[in-house]
């Protein structure tokens, strides 16, 4: 079995950043979807594809993926970084 460790992105619905602080560890898919042709859906056998576990600290996820002897691989997420600037230099022109 195969992981990935990550913290969600925020919502883009809304400005807040309310469930973007855990780390989430999601297995990969292991088996290939097939096509049903009867009900026209892609349907897989893998069960692990539904669990996704959520931990406090990326450590705790990493020390639960090797204890259960799970490959995983970590995905830092992206440092947000906004300029900082004052209100009126939305009315400076810009040259």
């Amino acid at each position: 079995m195969q992981a990935d460790i990550f913290q969600p992105a925020k919502s883009t619905m809304q400005s807040g950043r309310a469930k973007s602080k855990k780390w989430h560890l999601k297995f990969l898919p292991s088996k290939a979807r097939k096509l049903d042709n009867m009900m026209g859906y892609a349907g897989t056998g893998d069960p692990e594809r539904q669990l996704a576990l959520t931990f406090d600290t990326v450590d705790e996820a990493i020390a639960y993926a090797e204890s259960k002897g799970i490959t995983y691989q970590v995905r830092q997420p992206k440092v947000r970084r906004l300029p900082i600037k004052s209100y009126s230099d939305n009315f400076k022109a810009q040259v």
